[in-house]
């Protein structure tokens, strides 16, 4: 892991989450751990609307919380009702994490490669519908960052379980005094509550 991104790591665990979510993760908690014991992969599709902040920010920290507590067969993936683009300041925040962001290409819709270790396969990151050929067809937890996706699909093709796990949208600090901020803030939040996930898998 690079060293810069482990600051940020050890900040995150010493910071800890809210004990009244613990409940709320604990769905994906267990999903997880029946997949380690069963001895299968273990594949996740985070979904939010638009593909574009809240599911990236939980699909990279998911999958570097499995890295880093050393959970194998772990495959993250993120979607949207509707495809857009990964907000730019969402690549920003993970720079600023420690995360290396390159970008593979340009346009309306950018696609990002994005590393926490130097000899760890790149995490690739753009928007797409949670059904687009990128992501898994069948055998995955679909996990809802955001309370419209939750709303918008009542039922997801091919996932084995639904599991909501809602973040507030650090959209609605765009163009504001606070956006650094409030970007830092729901990330780390993100990355906090991925890690306790993770940490609980024996």
């Amino acid at each position: 892991m690079y060293s810069k991104l482990a600051d940020t790591v050890s900040f995150i665990q010493a910071s800890g989450i809210n004990q009244g979510r613990k409940p709320i993760l604990q769905p994906l908690v267990e999903y997880i751990q029946q997949k380690v014991d069963a001895n299968v992969d273990i594949n996740i599709n985070f979904i939010c609307t638009h593909n574009s902040r809240r599911s990236h920010l939980s699909q990279v920290w998911a999958q570097i919380a499995a890295a880093h507590y050393k959970i194998q067969r772990v495959r993250c993936y993120s979607g949207g009702t509707e495809e857009t683009a990964m907000f730019p300041k969402i690549a920003e925040t993970f720079q600023d994490a420690g995360i290396q962001v390159d970008i593979i290409s340009t346009g309306a819709n950018p696609i990002y490669a994005l590393k926490y270790d130097k000899n760890a396969h790149p995490i690739i990151g753009f928007s797409k519908k949670y059904d687009a050929p990128f992501n898994p067809e069948s055998g995955f937890a679909a996990v809802m960052t955001c309370s419209q996706a939750d709303g918008a699909c009542p039922f997801i093709t091919g996932a084995e379980k639904r599991i909501p796990i809602t973040y507030e949208d650090p959209k609605i600090s765009d163009g504001t005094d606070q956006q650094d901020e409030v970007y830092e803030s729901r990330s780390q939040e993100i990355a906090a509550e991925m890690f306790y996930v993770f940490s609980q898998i024996k």
